[in-house]
């Protein structure tokens, strides 16, 4: 196994929108409302300052799953992503350190273009690298008792109590927040998967694909990198 793809972000349901991405490729991402007690978790207010997309007034004191966290986003401090659904963390406990999880959203195109679909589609807008094998709850539990904590910061970690059945590190240097987001979707409709999905995954791109995890092998898993890559590169080239 090389890599899981894994569904995250604001959606229709949660908050009730989804985060933009604009003709350029650049995006934004927001994160679901947080759902549990939490100490001090940020909210939505927390964050609005460093977005471009409005938060609505009702949502602004409102508590945020900031899950996956990436350093370069606000409030976050390290590469970290837990979660506590069986259908995500069992696939995910199979990975081992070195291999990688990407994480993708659904986003609402904000202006038409060529390459986007017509309303909203699937896009990857990160990766992690693994520093280390993924934690199990219970192996969390005796780090956080030795002392040696960098899970800290995370969503699942600040919950009361603590519920992650997973817990995952990147290495910080090899794991990213993209600034130009990869389709997953074809420009037909955010529904249809693209090849990313359909040859290169184990998934069919069949039904509701959008939400579940996605397995690619090693070769799959350089293709991806690949992609990203000169996604960036072109973005770079363009504005540089």
């Amino acid at each position: 196994m090389g890599a899981i793809a894994i569904n995250v972000g604001a959606n229709t349901n949660e908050p009730g929108f989804r985060g933009p991405v604009r003709p350029d490729g650049s995006f934004e991402y927001i994160p679901i409302p947080e759902s549990e007690p939490a100490t001090d978790p940020p909210t939505y207010g927390d964050l609005a300052p460093h977005l471009d997309t409005a938060i609505p007034d009702d949502l602004r004191d409102r508590p945020v799953h900031l899950d996956p966290e990436f350093p370069e986003y606000p409030c976050c401090e390290r590469y970290t992503y837990g979660d506590d659904h069986g259908i995500k963390a069992g696939p995910l406990s199979e990975l081992a350190a070195g291999e990688y999880v990407f994480f993708y959203a659904t986003l609402s195109v904000q202006s038409p273009a060529d390459w986007l679909p017509p309303t909203w589609g699937a896009f990857l807008i990160g990766h992690f690298r693994l520093a280390q094998d993924p934690l199990t709850g219970e192996e969390y539990a005796a780090l956080d008792a030795a002392g040696q904590d960098p899970f800290l910061n995370n969503a699942h970690v600040r919950r009361n109590p603590v519920d992650a059945r997973v817990l995952l590190l990147g290495d910080p240097e090899e794991s990213m927040l993209y600034d130009h987001c990869v389709p997953l979707s074809r420009v037909s409709g955010g529904s249809d998967a693209n090849r990313l999905v359909t040859a290169l995954s184990a998934d069919s791109g069949k039904g509701p694909w959008w939400r579940r995890p996605l397995r690619f092998d090693d070769g799959a898993t350089d293709h991806l990198l690949a992609y990203a890559r000169a996604v960036a590169a072109r973005e770079e080239s363009y504005h540089g």
